[in-house]
C-alpha cells in the first residue's frame, strides 16, 4: 500500500536536520544544492552521503562529478539555503568561497565543511544516495548550526 507523498514529506519533517550545500566543480563550472539529506556513514574509511533528487536541475552536474564538498550551514545562512535551494540564476554570484583539495567550493561562513571524492552512487528511487570519501574535514566556526523542522529553519536554543 502506498503512502501520499504529502502525508509522507511532513511525517519526516518531524525530525529535525541540519542544513547543508553540497557543492561540485564540473568542466570549471560550480553547481550547488541545498540538501538536509546529509549524514556521516563511516570513521575508517572517512565516509559521507547526501541524497541527490533526480528532479535538481544540478542533477547531471553531480552524476557527471567525482567529487563534491559538503557545507554546514550556521544559524542565520538560511538565505543563502534559500538561494541554493531554489534560486534559477547563478547560484555562486556574489558567495565568497574557496577551493579545497578537489577544487569543489567550500562556502564562507560555514560551520564546518568535508571535501569529498565521489566512492559510489546508488540508486533509491527518486534519489541518488551519494556516497563520498572525504579527504579533508574541518570544523570552521563554533557558530550554532541552521536547522530544519517541519519545513522551517530554526535554531538551537
Amino acid at each position: 500500500m502506498a503512502i501520499d507523498q504529502r502525508h509522507f514529506r511532513d511525517v519526516m519533517g518531524a525530525f529535525a536536520t541540519g542544513v547543508t550545500i553540497i557543492t561540485t566543480m564540473v568542466n570549471g563550472a560550480a553547481h550547488g544544492i541545498t540538501a538536509n539529506s546529509f549524514s556521516s556513514v563511516s570513521l575508517d574509511p572517512a565516509l559521507v552521503l547526501f541524497c541527490l533528487g533526480r528532479s535538481s536541475t544540478n542533477f547531471d552536474a553531480f552524476m557527471a562529478a567525482d567529487c563534491f564538498a559538503v557545507n554546514i550551514l550556521a544559524a542565520g545562512q538560511d538565505a543563502l539555503s534559500t538561494r541554493f535551494a531554489v534560486y534559477e540564476g547563478d547560484r555562486f554570484e556574489g558567495v565568497p568561497w574557496q577551493p579545497w583539495e578537489t577544487g569543489s567550493p567550500v562556502l564562507d561562513g560555514v560551520v564546518a565543511a568535508a571535501d569529498c571524492l565521489c566512492e559510489a552512487k546508488h540508486d533509491a528511487g527518486d534519489h541518488i544516495v551519494m556516497i563520498g570519501r572525504a579527504v579533508r574535514a574541518e570544523a570552521l566556526s563554533d557558530a550554532p548550526p541552521l536547522l530544519y523542522h517541519r519545513g522551517k529553519y530554526a535554531q538551537i536554543g
